[in-house]
């Protein structure tokens, strides 16, 4: 009987579920059929796998030619199907051993002429294979996300003829021979420093503590004072990622088909979306859902730029992300899910004249301004800080530079370390358990409840100032919050002040 088993794998977000390719060759007049829910790029595979075996010096069975792609009920999508299916039929045919498919997986592309060409998405692959212990083999294109998993059993395939003469035993194909130890982080320097901001002392501090509690943080501010450069600045001032959180961020944008920078490699994602982004294009997507913005800043930080120029529907699609850390994309053809743990840092002006100050904007015409974030979603931010206006004499002060951006990650850097060790989350993932062992007084809440009652603030509100607080004592290395910290912590939300007084009375 000619059938030959291949074994594969399909995309499925950052899952790579197993796929068997079965090729059947019986009598008949000649046909080539493809099932087993192939998208139109799967399906115009059968023209390229005939004219790469004919080019590569293979004869194409002239017979009834079935392909079944199992499981039958999972979408396949891409190129990648293009080897596997080309060697079941050699196989099939007896053109190349049966046995020597044992304990194998084959990915790739192929060209007319039989070359194999790189893949989209082939991280989540690589990882699931080596799970299995099995032998992949993939195109040579593709050797960069092989290196970053360090799996040794991954084989380079560059054309059809090279890969039969492997699967004969006549030759050998080149696989990685080292780990990931090469991986090498880029000078700090092209990251900017926080000296580059000219004063803006408080808005440091508060930027300190957004990175060492992963706190979101929004800026108001007139235009020019410095909201972009320090929002900038963050990533110097965050600890880099481990290995396992560095390859799942690596395969969300290996599966969004963005570039992977080795040098990169341990560097925390920094995504700016321009304002006219889409809901799809920040939360994901599309017929063939794919990550978006907040997933590809998957623990690292997402900065909104003039945050009140977005749309009102497309911010409040971040909300739910914000508190669960995973996004759900359901589709009529699938349902995936992706991790967005980010980190949100926000800029925008406080009147849409740009300065409140100034008496081209009624009170009315800047709370309809402000009005565009919705009350739920400013709720999210734990800090909300004013950057002001630079005071006459600070632009030609001889000595204004401030610390470095290494003195301050130092201090980040331990904060980071006692939340770890406390609870094994950082502050801004306490629960509210957790948050009643965090060393807070019963009088200190109590101030605290009273402050958010006058403020009108929610009960979300309530826990995450219990959580700045929480930051700025580990910051000062302080085991007790005491009420000076509630109190900086209640000083850090400058929107809240903004509306109260653009409710009060004249």
């Amino acid at each position: 009987m000619a059938i030959a088993c291949v074994s594969t794998r399909a995309n499925k977000g950052v899952e790579a579920p197993a796929v068997t390719v079965e090729v059947h060759l019986s009598n008949g007049l000649p046909a080539f059929n493809l099932v087993g829910l192939p998208e139109t790029s799967v399906k115009e595979a059968k023209e390229r796998v005939r004219s790469a075996i004919i080019n590569a010096g293979f004869e194409f069975p002239m017979k009834r030619i079935t392909v079944n792609l199992a499981p039958a009920d999972l979408p396949k999508q891409g190129g990648r199907y293009d080897l596997p299916i080309a060697i079941g039929i050699l196989a099939a045919s007896k053109q190349i051993p049966m046995q020597s498919l044992n304990d194998h997986e084959f990915v790739g592309e192929l060209a007319l002429s039989g070359q194999v060409r790189y893949c989209q998405g082939l991280l989540p692959v690589i990882v699931d294979a080596s799970k299995q212990h099995s032998k992949l083999v993939m195109p040579v294109d593709n050797r960069q996300e092989t290196e970053l998993v360090g799996y040794q059993h991954c084989y380079f395939a560059t054309h059809l003829q090279q890969l039969s003469e492997y699967l004969h035993g006549q030759s050998l194909l080149p696989r990685i021979d080292s780990q990931t130890h090469w991986v090498s982080e880029e000078p700090n320097e092209q990251m900017g420093c926080l000296t580059d901001v000219i004063g803006q002392y408080q808005a440091k501090q508060a930027l300190e503590i957004a990175a060492a509690g992963q706190h979101n943080l929004l800026m108001l501010g007139s235009p020019g004072t410095g909201k972009t450069m320090l929002a900038s600045r963050i990533i110097g001032l965050l600890p880099d990622l481990n290995y396992d959180q560095a390859l799942e961020v690596a395969a969300i944008h290996s599966v969004a088909g963005q570039p992977l920078s080795v040098q990169r490699f341990y560097r925390r994602p920094f995504r700016t979306p321009h304002h006219t982004s889409s809901a799809t294009a920040l939360v994901g997507g599309g017929t063939i859902p794919k990550p978006g913005e907040i997933s590809l800043a998957h623990h690292g930080v997402l900065f909104l730029d003039e945050i009140a120029e977005f749309p009102r529907k497309v911010l409040d699609c971040l909300r739910e992300p914000m508190e669960t850390g995973e996004v759900t994309i359901s589709r009529a053809a699938a349902k995936l899910r992706f991790d967005s743990r980010f980190q949100l840092i926000a800029a925008m002006n406080p009147s849409p004249c740009g300065d409140v100050n100034q008496s081209r904007a009624s009170s009315d015409q800047i709370q309809r301004y402000l009005s565009r974030l919705s009350g739920p979603f400013l709720d999210r931010f734990d800090l909300t800080i004013e950057v002001p206006k630079l005071p006459e004499g600070t632009l030609t002060k001889t000595d204004n530079s401030g610390e470095t951006s290494a003195e301050v990650a130092q201090r980040v850097l331990r904060a980071r370390e006692i939340q770890l060790q406390r609870f094994g989350v950082l502050n801004s993932q306490l629960s509210g358990k957790q948050l009643k062992q965090a060393g807070f007084q019963h009088a200190d809440l109590q101030f605290l409840e009273q402050s958010v009652h006058k403020l009108g603030l929610s009960v979300r509100s309530f826990h995450r100032l219990q959580r700045v607080a929480r930051t700025i004592a580990d910051l000062q290395q302080s085991q007790q919050v005491c009420r000076r910290h509630i109190a900086q912590a209640l000083g850090y939300r400058a929107m809240d002040r903004l509306l109260n007084s653009l409710n009060s009375p004249y």
